[in-house]
């Protein structure tokens, strides 16, 4: 997660806390959420402290485990006017550095979250199945990327959008020397 130190932190603490008081509401403990997650038991109890700094990958491993939005790790139950810059706000990086993601806004009911993603150049990223029954829309933003569904590649230029069931296979692949910008649109399915 990318942002000053101070506020770097305070992200770390409020998602480490919400973890806990989600486990907790589902009546799990340390070493059941790590059994379901993948995730190891003294990551979790280092997330849950704010002692570490989680990467998104075990971030969705822990949502998807909890049958939860990834935003609602982020949550702060404020639902006033909420304003996302570029740059500005919560990043978050996969494990190689390459993807990073900026979660934009999550809907009241946990059902649709929006991110703003960078792929580096010449540089792919794998992520995790999102939840069953979910829908990823990609619209770049700048530059050309290959999006692979199931087998399947695409390539989308700028302003180019994509819609595909998320809880499959996918991956995004720039095999250019320009960073990619894509706005990400999950819609989490009943």
């Amino acid at each position: 997660m990318n942002k000053e130190p101070d506020e770097q932190k305070q992200v770390v603490l409020q998602v480490g806390a919400v973890l806990k008081k989600l486990r907790k509401e589902k009546n799990l403990s340390l070493e059941d959420l790590s059994e379901q997650s993948g995730v190891s038991k003294l990551t979790l109890g280092n997330i849950e402290r704010g002692d570490t700094n989680p990467t998104i990958g075990m971030l969705w491993k822990i949502s998807k485990s909890l049958s939860i939005p990834l935003m609602t790790l982020f949550s702060n139950g404020d639902d006033s006017v909420n304003l996302s810059r570029a740059g500005k706000g919560l990043r978050i990086s996969g494990e190689e550095k390459n993807w990073a993601i900026e979660p934009i806004f999550q809907n009241v009911n946990n059902e649709v979250e929006m991110y703003r993603a960078y792929l580096q150049p010449n540089s792919s990223y794998f992520p995790e199945k999102h939840h069953q029954n979910t829908t990823e829309v990609a619209t770049v933003m700048s530059g050309t990327i290959s999006i692979q569904v199931n087998n399947e590649s695409y390539t989308l230029n700028k302003y180019d959008s994509i819609s595909f069931r998320a809880d499959g296979n996918h991956s995004y692949s720039n095999d250019s020397n320009e960073m990619v910008v894509l706005h990400i649109i999950l819609k989490y399915g009943v």
